[in-house]
């Protein structure tokens, strides 16, 4: 299910990074993320009930932060409160890329994790701290979207990971 999650996270940073650089309006943009928020809290939900209670617990992170993001572009809120929200995501990046490294033996993964904090950590910088970083932010999440997410999503789905 993880890659099926990820296909659609992928989609969405993409085209989070190309609507911002695009000028597309919040709303239409709020719209994938509220859908594959909505996909990542069904799967998480899944794993919640299959006692796979930290694979749930990350994978939340995800479920809501679109969420938020979309209800946020939709309704014209306050980012700050993502801000804040991705600052804690962003923390829990770092035992997550320790984890999978050192009892799952994954360093890709370590890797994505510590790649996701930075992207969440640039919610926090931008919208709590009021420090712009602008452009840049928008292609991270573009360049996020394809390797992080939409490679491996694939691959895992093609049973190639």
């Amino acid at each position: 299910m993880l890659g099926v999650g990820l296909l659609f996270v992928a989609i969405t940073l993409i085209s989070n990074g190309y609507c911002g650089l695009a000028g597309v309006d919040k709303k239409s943009t709020g719209l994938i993320n509220l859908m594959t928020g909505s996909l990542s809290f069904i799967i998480n939900t899944i794993y919640l009930f299959r006692g796979a209670y930290y694979d749930a617990g990350t994978g939340y992170l995800f479920a809501f932060t679109y969420l938020m993001v979309g209800l946020i572009y939709v309704f014209d809120l306050d980012m700050r409160i993502y801000g804040i929200f991705a600052l804690f995501v962003a923390v829990n990046t770092i035992p997550a890329a320790y984890i999978s490294y050192a009892v799952d033996g994954d360093w890709r993964f370590a890797l994505i994790w510590l790649s996701w904090g930075i992207l969440w950590l640039t919610g926090f910088i931008e919208y709590v701290l009021k420090k712009k970083i602008g452009k840049p932010v928008l292609y991270f999440a573009i360049f996020e979207g394809v390797v992080t997410c939409w490679i491996p999503g694939f691959l895992m789905l093609t049973n190639n990971w």
